[in-house]
């Protein structure tokens, strides 16, 4: 199993701001109804803006079973974080979670 589904620990610990080009009303991906407009060309994910930290895509229990419920439209960001990179680990120890061994 992916070291990502029993996790999510990402999608509780950072901010996600990406382009408005990403967002399906400008011709991206990412549903417009999970995100908010910050500025003309910069649209957040809500929930991760304020705290507790929890992005409204996030389904089931960090720790134990998570997923991204728009996995297929997630925006770059996201994209970008890697498993048992700094960030992922950072977002993990935020949680009591220890390091991934990949």
């Amino acid at each position: 199993m992916h070291p990502c589904l029993t996790c999510g620990a990402c999608c509780a610990a950072f901010r996600v701001d990406f382009s408005a080009h990403e967002i399906d009303d400008n011709g991206g991906s990412v549903p417009s109804g999970v995100a908010v407009e910050v500025t003309g060309s910069t649209w957040r994910m809500r929930g991760t803006d304020h705290v507790p930290i929890r992005c409204a895509a996030l389904t089931g229990k960090i720790g134990e079973r998570a997923s991204c419920g728009i996995y297929e439209w997630r925006p770059n960001p996201c994209r970008e974080l890697e498993p048992g990179s700094n960030g992922c680990e950072k977002a993990r120890a935020r949680h009591g979670l220890p390091p991934l061994i990949l």
